[in-house]
């Protein structure tokens, strides 16, 4: 198990890093000889212009990424978002080819992130800004009644304070962050976050698995209470998991799974 875990990681590493990729290198070594073979038959019936493109390893893929734990997020949380139809949604780093394209389909949507954005989106209301910074969001953490009541921050929050997105070095980013986006939710409003779960550590500077317990924590923290807890692993997909002490310490002795977790900031009770 060990020794599959580093295999994978040398992967990652060679193929998002440094651009090599050895699995890739055999699938398209597996399908030079069929490439070779459906070119002479083809050119045998065509007589015009041919140039060669070779594509040589998508006959081993699926049809469609649907085992990445992206698509899940991606799909489940714009489906719940779809079905609360909030009055105003604030996303803070989520990705723009996916989730953010998901909700922006049918609604808009207003993203928060510590890099510029530049292009003009429809649907997207962009706005820079460090979430681990108070100064950066006054603005919008300070309205009277809270500033949306429909939140995201999807794969993200492992991120801050680790330097990858010209982010500021801070260990304590992650807590900051979270205290920061629970003052932009109005009471009542739901808080949607994904982020790696498991046997809490730090991956330096790609990202922080984190104990689920430390999650919940920093939502007590910021007055939030935890509704639904979604665990996707690449072996078995999506499952809900009763969000008990039981259920998270489980969890937290596990490697690697994420966490979709969905939070309540309870309305403000009158007299």
């Amino acid at each position: 198990m060990l020794a599959k875990r580093i295999l994978i990681r040398v992967h990652q590493v060679l193929a998002g890093q440094f651009g090599v990729d050895p699995l890739l290198l055999l699938h398209s070594l597996r399908g030079l000889p069929y490439f070779f073979r459906d070119w002479a038959k083809f050119r045998k019936g065509h007589s015009g212009r041919l140039t060669l493109v070779p594509c040589l390893h998508d006959r081993y893929e699926e049809g469609g990424a649907t085992k990445s734990e992206y698509f899940w997020q991606d799909l489940l949380v714009a489906r719940r978002i779809h079905s609360a139809s909030p009055e105003r949604h604030v996303d803070v780093g989520s990705r723009v080819d996916g989730f953010v394209a998901h909700v922006a389909s049918f609604r808009e949507i207003e993203v928060f992130d510590v890099r510029p954005v530049t292009t003009q989106v429809p649907g997207v209301v962009f706005r820079q800004a460090d979430l681990m910074d108070t100064d950066s969001i006054r603005s919008y953490a300070g309205v009277r009644g809270g500033y949306c009541d429909s939140l995201s921050c999807l794969h993200a929050i492992e991120h801050f304070g680790l330097g990858r997105y010209g982010d500021p070095i801070d260990p304590k980013g992650y807590e900051r962050g979270f205290a920061n986006m629970a003052q932009l939710l109005k009471p009542g409003g739901t808080f949607y976050l994904s982020t790696p779960i498991g046997k809490e550590r730090v991956e330096f500077n790609a990202n922080w698995v984190f104990d689920p317990r430390t999650i919940v924590r920093c939502a007590t923290t910021g007055g939030l209470k935890l509704l639904q807890l979604t665990v996707v692993s690449s072996a078995r997909g999506p499952r809900e998991i009763a969000p008990n002490e039981e259920a998270l310490e489980v969890l937290a002795k596990s490697h690697y799974n994420l966490g979709i977790f969905v939070f309540l900031k309870p309305a403000v009770e009158t007299t």
